[in-house]
């Protein structure tokens, strides 16, 4: 192999999993050290500079950096990052004066948001600091999109939500709220320098077709529909019997919701096993504790009604088979068909995009499925001036890929109103720095905690459930913050290699505690990963190879086991090895520096 090109941005944030899996990319061992240190101001900042909403994904974010973060290495629980970045919002203290600080100089650019959601809000908080005048719509009555309409309050407080969209809107954002956009054209027309759609997924899938579906109408709702209303003081009770049709997120929290409003009977219905469910797992716990039942095999067969009453629904059983691809199918058993009692359904069986207000004669191509044509890097849809983000770009996801996309379709905006190729991309911003203040010691905490994961405490079910806006979780207290802050393992910090001094006394290999480091003979790849002490199997992390050594060896570590403890470079007698904080930022729009000016001759 060559040598392991260490300069490219990308290799060791690659290594960093946690931020590498997060759509925004937010520096979470940075943040997370900054809250060990109580710098809960400077760790909620650094929060804000990459996902926006600090407070809100703080409770509500899917999580994908968990699954990536190295702890499971060493136990089976990873940091609870998106808790801890809650622990950081609840202890901020004053923060806006931190913030870009309007009024800006305007630089004579109209920019209209469609939409008020994450992604809409991502693009007005990137570019009102450049001076863009930037108008939004939303139907809504407030800013927040799906966050206002479809998360509960036992989930995400009013306040808080408020808070975060305002730190956005005081940025001087023009905001018309209670307005229904009902033509791109007409936005077209009126020559803005670039249109931005944010409009989520706003309508819930049906069963138009299921027998009774018509005739049981009144007692049958669209989950997303009906949270909403709820959301917005509409509906205020529910029946006792209810079934929740569907095994998302959505599911979860309609059939919670259904539970405060009045639902003594609630029982979620879902195809898919239990395991296979798309809710995520510590939703599921918590529609379980709060009593609901979640049956799964359940394919619904009939909405039935008597009397022009609905009275529940019928099922059929179904197990699920693989191929030899691991593609599922549901498979109908021989089992009878099963009644299920109820005086409500609630169907949350997926959403779907909307554009009933985009004419189909404006150049703005869509897909066989009735999804615009966008650009996966630039967010450009067809019509040069109009860019897509969040749900309304590719379909349903979550708020942290609503934010990813407003941040790189704000950059794109940026760059086509100043007239440059739009595919020339900004590179991130990085930083390596040395951690070292002695032969032992480190400008970070390097030994690794022994403590499992903290349970995040939760008002008590007799309180939550009489009041559908007592938040539930209650957040770590400082104390245990700072114990689940220690369970992390300092991935930027980066085991940085220098050949030149290396004298191949193997030390770092004796102590190194998962033997990732290997001084070996250079082969191909593949067969250089066999040949470590312990075979490097995981193809999607690299491994780190230097360059030829006086010996005709190669230094080769697997980064995929590495746990930065440090070791090796306190026991290297040369500092061939040294602990080094890896910085890395996505550049957002207001970053790009200004063009030099021209000089006249």
């Amino acid at each position: 192999m060559k040598p392991t090109n260490t300069g490219d941005p990308e290799y060791y944030h690659k290594v960093v999993d946690c931020q590498y899996a997060c759509p925004a990319h937010t520096p979470v061992p940075e943040y997370i050290r900054l809250i060990a240190a109580e710098k809960y101001t400077e760790a909620y900042m650094v929060n804000w500079e990459s996902n926006v909403f600090p407070g809100i994904l703080g409770r509500t974010c899917d999580r994908p950096c968990e699954p990536a973060c190295r702890r499971v290495r060493v136990e089976e629980e990873p940091v609870a990052i998106c808790r801890l970045k809650r622990v950081a919002a609840d202890q901020k203290g004053e923060v806006k004066q931190l913030m870009p600080q309007a009024p800006f100089p305007q630089n004579g650019k109209k920019i209209v948001l469609i939409g008020g959601g994450p992604a809409s809000l991502t693009v007005a908080r990137d570019l009102a600091p450049l001076g863009y005048e930037v108008h939004l719509f939303d139907e809504q009555i407030a800013g927040g999109g799906m966050m206002r309409s479809q998360i509960p309050s036992f989930r995400l407080p009013e306040t808080v939500l408020n808070e975060e969209v305002d730190y956005i809107l005081d940025l001087g954002i023009h905001t018309q709220f209670l307005t229904y956009v009902k033509s791109l054209k007409e936005l077209v027309a009126k020559e803005y320098d670039a249109i931005f759609v944010g409009t989520g997924a706003p309508r819930g899938k049906d069963l138009p077709k299921l027998p009774g579906r018509k005739e049981g109408a009144a007692h049958i709702h669209i989950g997303i529909e009906w949270l909403a209303s709820v959301a917005f003081e509409h509906t205020q009770t529910i029946s006792k019997k209810v079934i929740v049709l569907g095994g998302g997120n959505t599911a979860m929290d309609c059939c919670r919701t259904a539970r405060r409003l009045g639902g003594k009977d609630v029982k979620v219905v879902v195809r898919s096993p239990f395991g296979e469910m798309k809710a995520s797992p510590w939703e599921k716990e918590d529609a379980a504790h709060e009593d609901i039942d979640i049956i799964d095999n359940h394919v619904p067969v009939s909405f039935e009604v008597e009397d022009g009453k609905l009275i529940g629904m019928k099922f059929q059983k179904v197990r699920a088979v693989y191929d030899e691809k691991g593609k599922r199918s549901l498979i109908p058993t021989d089992e009878p068909e099963v009644f299920i009692e109820a005086d409500t359904v609630l169907l949350a069986i997926g959403q779907q995009n909307s554009f009933p207000w985009i004419e189909r004669d404006l150049g703005l191509k869509f897909d066989e499925w009735d999804m615009p044509i966008v650009d996966r890097k630039t967010f450009q849809s067809t019509l040069p001036t109009v860019f897509f983000g969040g749900d309304a770009a590719f379909g349903p996801e979550n708020v942290i890929t609503a934010v990813a996309h407003g941040h790189q379709a704000a950059v794109s905006i940026h760059l086509f109103c100043e007239g440059k190729d739009l595919q020339d991309r900004p590179s991130p911003y990085t930083n390596l720095v040395s951690q070292k203040m002695g032969i032992h010691e480190w400008s970070y905490d390097s030994q690794i905690a022994a403590d499992q994961r903290y349970i995040v405490p939760q008002a008590k079910k007799s309180v939550t459930l009489k009041d559908r806006k007592q938040e539930v979780e209650l957040g770590f207290d400082i104390r245990t913050g700072f114990k689940e802050a220690q369970r992390c393992l300092n991935c930027d910090a980066q085991t940085v290699f220098s050949e030149d001094r290396c004298i191949e006394c193997d030390a770092c290999m004796d102590v190194c505690p998962t033997s990732c480091i290997t001084f070996t003979v250079n082969e191909d790849e593949d067969q250089l990963r066999q040949n470590l002490l312990v075979p490097a199997e995981n193809t999607t992390q690299d491994i780190l190879v230097s360059d030829i050594l006086k010996t005709g060896r190669v230094m080769v570590k697997d980064e995929d086991v590495c746990l930065h403890c440090g070791l090796c470079a306190e026991r290297c007698p040369t500092s061939a090895w040294d602990m080094q904080k890896y910085f890395y930022s996505v550049t957002k729009a207001y970053q790009i520096p200004p063009p030099l000016p021209s000089i006249s001759k």
